[in-house]
């Protein structure tokens, strides 16, 4: 049976860049580019040549992608021939494959947004078909507000597809510009519309203001739409648009999809998918959704201790596609919920080996619900966990002692200064360090890794990244926790934890384990 083509339209250049707090440098765009063609898109949509220089230099950049990269803009303006129209002209010389034109498909817009008559607007959308097709080029025409135009005024809304259609354009897509078009609706709007225009020549561009973009990118699919745009990790203006992300692996790995549809997208290119998300969102500067099907830390984690259970024996009790499919890999977490199946399954994960009847695995059970009651969180500190793990195991080196620590704040000629003082022992001998920083937190990490003696040369890379505190009781003698995230010269990153009534030595705890683990991972061995 000869499945058919679904094709993969990738916005993240030109819609996704209307996330607010998101400005793609030309370098930036460089970068996602190579991504998506490591998963292997159909389309690459970079933007708008002429609308800001950004775009402008991209277009002009030497670019390498086996994707067909696209240029983005207006349908040429009414009253205005093609010749006479800067902004179409300027998009026929843009260098790129195909041409994406955006054309008012409500009625209500085409008088509000463009103040020009229904028919001229269709002439606009027939003309720069024309134009682009007499150029040479693959032509889109982006059908805008098509489903709540359609909902307005059905005929004129299919007025506008057929008309880009006849012209010659490649795709006419439908578009929920304001995202609130439910799966039924897309569903039953898209069958009547592929009754004018083939489906093979339909795509579907869905925001996501109701949440439901993917599954109404999925519902388009089944009423007959060939073409899915989108974005990474589903970035866009408002709420975003559909997320390529969820949808890939959808259409490959679900049985209902995979039987009927083929994309471009193999086996070998969606195992780097959890990997080309994360490198995204680190583009970005911001942290992974844990909780993102398919790519989340989260995706394929379990922590009932019955569930952990099951899952060692048969994944496919508590997974619906093998997480090595996606490129990413199951977490049993280790916390108050856990048996001691968790605890062996985390054990194995670091690299633990130790047999279900050791004796050492029930007081280590122990210690870590206690620990969790009194506020610890395991789910994301590994480095923490492994450290606790290793002790009741007894395989972790006394690299130091720490004698004492003190900390001071003061506002010295209107500024705040923050100094501290750390005395630790190694090897026998006292080193007493004193460091200044941005703060309590800083000033003590500084201290404390200013001078460890023989070990200096193995934390000399070390860095604080990130540093996160979390109230867990009311009152200003709340227990606090918190949670740092350290890296090293070689691009690896661990999390430590520290709990206590006192900030500073939360944050003292978790600045000292962060040392300890990098010794322990280095294999480093103690005096």
């Amino acid at each position: 049976m000869n499945r058919e083509r679904i094709y993969l339209f990738d916005t993240t250049l030109r819609d996704g860049q209307q996330t607010p707090g998101i400005d793609f440098s030309l370098e930036d765009k460089l970068v996602v580019m190579g991504l998506l063609d490591q998963l292997g898109v159909d389309y690459i949509e970079g933007g708008y040549p002429g609308g800001n220089p950004t775009d402008t230099a991209l277009f002009a950049a030497d670019r390498k992608t086996s994707a067909t990269f696209t240029a983005f803009g207006m349908t040429k303006r009414a009253g205005r021939s093609v010749s006479n129209d800067a902004g179409l002209q300027q998009l026929l010389g843009a260098r790129a494959g195909a041409l994406c034109f955006v054309a008012k498909a409500w009625d209500y817009h085409v008088r509000v947004a463009l103040g020009c008559t229904n028919e001229e607007n269709l002439e606009s959308i027939r003309q720069t078909v024309e134009a682009a097709r007499a150029a040479g080029r693959e032509v889109l025409i982006d059908c805008e507000h098509f489903f709540d135009g359609y909902k307005a005024n059905q005929a004129y809304a299919l007025a506008c597809a057929e008309e880009a259609w006849k012209a010659g354009a490649r795709w006419v897509v439908l578009c929920d510009t304001n995202g609130g078009t439910l799966p039924a609706e897309v569903s039953e709007i898209v069958r009547a519309v592929a009754s004018h225009v083939p489906g093979s020549h339909l795509g579907i561009h869905a925001h996501n203001d109701t949440e439901h973009a993917v599954a109404n990118s999925l519902a388009a699919v089944e009423a007959g739409v060939r073409q899915i745009q989108g974005t990474l990790n589903g970035i866009g203006e408002r709420c975003g648009n559909a997320n390529l992300v969820s949808i890939i692996p959808t259409l490959v790995l679900k049985p209902h999809f995979a039987s009927r549809f083929e994309t471009g997208i193999d086996a070998e290119r969606l195992a780097q998918i959890t990997h080309i998300s994360r490198a995204f969102d680190e583009l970005l500067n911001r942290s992974p959704n844990k909780q993102a099907a398919y790519v989340g830390k989260s995706a394929f984690a379990t922590k009932a201790g019955i569930h952990a259970s099951a899952l060692m024996k048969e994944p496919e009790t508590y997974e619906h596609v093998p997480p090595d499919a996606v490129g990413n890999i199951r977490h049993v977490l280790v916390s108050d919920q856990a048996g001691k199946s968790n605890l062996i399954a985390a054990l194995q994960r670091i690299g633990i080996a130790v047999k279900k009847d050791d004796s050492r695995l029930d007081d280590l059970l122990r210690d870590v619900k206690e620990r969790e009651s009194q506020g610890y969180a395991y789910d994301g500190a590994d480095a923490s966990f492994e450290l606790l793990a290793r002790r009741a195991l007894g395989t972790v080196p006394k690299y130091f002692d720490v004698l004492s620590y003190r900390v001071i704040v003061e506002e010295r000629d209107r500024e705040m200064i923050s100094e501290a003082v750390v005395k630790v022992k190694v090897d026998g001998q006292v080193y007493l360090n004193a460091g200044e920083g941005n703060g309590p937190v800083n000033a003590l990490d500084v201290a404390l890794r200013k001078d460890l003696g023989k070990y200096q040369g193995f934390i000399g890379d070390m860095e604080l990244v990130d540093f996160k505190v979390r109230i867990l009781n009311g009152g200003t003698g709340a227990t606090t926790r918190v949670l740092i995230e350290s890296r090293d010269g070689g691009g690896n990153r661990w999390f430590t934890v520290g709990v206590s009534p006192n900030i500073v030595e939360a944050s003292f705890q978790a600045l000292s384990d962060a040392i300890i683990y990098k010794l322990v991972r280095n294999g480093v061995e103690a005096a």
